[in-house]
């Protein structure tokens, strides 16, 4: 996961700082030593490294932030708002064409860098707002390029347009124009050539795309795993081709993390997206300000509510049902089943995690760490090879039956019987705490 080192020693850096009652300015001085010792340590880049701590320094030196009641408290606080100024300040989102005018995005980025998928992406998530999306096919030099392309768009329901592999991409990308106009498409997102690096013939060609057609938006797909060499990359395509936005690709990575920070504030380019996961939903418009809570382990409680919003789909009578029989323990195997299945349209436990106030990236990794994707599996099928009365009903389990379903699952009965046991200590846990659910009307999850 993105920032976990850093994330782990700025909180270290912060508790240090919540342990004193008042500051002086050598505690300010070496805690700044920290933070500057763990952003470079996450590959940010040295002068915007020395600029940040600079700043934070001079607003907390000689300033009401010493005298005042909780100066520990008033530094994190400093030290929060530098980061979401590093990261961009202010959301920043895709400009589109007035009323029903084509807009037209042309995507670039190096080999590797999640581009082609990243355009399926947004297509989708445009798509999703009622902007009716075409992709062209125009990376005609990588092998599958454009298989690629139409297989995952056809999941995501988007059209493509393609004209093989033996037409060049300006040709194509000029043909598109026309085929989306025609079709009375939103929006015309082309995907073009990488190369493994830079190199002059692409930025010819991604030159002469704009010489022969008008591109509104041209985004440039950043990958976190490059580290301060995204700087070179985004500096370089911007001088060349001219960049509007980036797309931050590959933020769920065993990754430092220190491109995002570095990349906006070198280049002076927006953020619009981020990257977070293979899967195909699995990019969020990019929230300076949330952002910047995660990496100080402050959660992202507002990007957890619309990741529920978007994948918890319970009915009124439901929610209230089960919100009920959560309050005097009666949870049912379908209550727990529907549960499951709403944790993995969240993105797994580990995502929801992510997301949790309160919660360090070790205690994070620790926590998904006991969770094994294969015994949510196995857990999925002990339940599905109950009869419907069964998972009504948990009352009327006995040996014969739980023999039946053990079977059914393909599994030993010493696995049922944990499963059993497990789900009747849950009971028994939200008998207990009814307080856990007060104020949260309808929604079983309590979002």
């Amino acid at each position: 996961m993105a920032f976990e080192s850093l994330s782990d020693k700025l909180q270290q850096t912060f508790k240090t700082l919540r342990g004193k009652g008042r500051l002086t300015e050598e505690d300010v001085r070496l805690a700044m030593k920290d933070v500057r010792m763990a952003l470079l340590e996450a590959d940010v880049n040295y002068s915007v490294v020395k600029d940040f701590t600079s700043r934070i320094r001079e607003q907390a030196v000689g300033s009401d932030v010493m005298n005042g009641l909780n100066p520990a408290q008033s530094v994190i606080k400093l030290v929060k708002d530098e980061l979401v100024e590093l990261l961009g300040g202010e959301q920043a989102e895709l400009v589109f064409q007035p009323g029903k005018s084509l807009t037209v995005i042309m995507m670039c980025g190096l080999q590797g860098s999640g581009k082609t998928t990243t355009a399926v992406k947004i297509a989708g998530k445009l798509r999703e707002k009622g902007k009716k999306s075409l992709l062209a096919a125009g990376d005609v030099y990588r092998p599958a390029a454009i298989d690629q392309l139409k297989i995952n768009a056809e999941k995501l329901g988007v059209d493509v347009f393609s004209m093989g592999t033996e037409v060049s991409p300006v040709d194509i990308a000029e043909k598109a124009v026309e085929e989306a106009k025609k079709g009375e498409y939103n929006v015309l997102i082309i995907d073009t050539a990488g190369r493994l690096q830079i190199d002059d013939r692409m930025m010819e060609e991604l030159q002469e795309i704009k010489k022969r057609i008008v591109v509104h938006q041209t985004l440039l797909a950043i990958d976190a795993m490059t580290g301060q060499e995204a700087v070179n990359v985004a500096s370089e395509f911007d001088k060349r081709i001219g960049v509007d936005a980036l797309v931050i690709t590959k933020l769920d990575s065993d990754t430092r993390g220190g491109a995002v920070l570095s990349v906006r504030a070198v280049t002076g380019k927006p953020v619009v997206y981020a990257g977070t996961g293979e899967k195909l939903d699995a990019i969020e418009l990019f929230y300076p300000d949330r952002m910047a809570d995660r990496i100080l382990g402050m959660g992202d409680v507002l990007s957890l509510i619309e990741k529920a919003e978007r994948n918890i789909d319970i009915d009124e009578d439901t929610g209230r049902s089960m919100v009920s029989r959560m309050k005097k323990g009666r949870l049912n195997y379908n209550d727990y089943l529907l549960s499951m299945q709403q944790m993995k349209g969240m993105g797994g436990l580990k995502s929801i995690l992510g997301l949790m106030p309160g919660l360090g990236t070790k205690q994070l990794t620790e926590a998904a760490d006991q969770v094994d994707d294969r015994e949510l599996a196995r857990t999925e099928a002990i339940i599905l090879s109950m009869t419907e009365a069964e998972r009504d009903n948990p009352k009327l389990m006995n040996p014969s039956r739980k023999r039946r379903i053990a079977a059914g699952a393909g599994l030993d009965i010493a696995e049922v019987n944990r499963f059993i046991k497990k789900f009747e200590q849950g009971q028994k846990f939200m008998k207990q705490m009814p307080g856990m659910l007060r104020g949260h009307g309808n929604n079983p999850f309590g979002f």
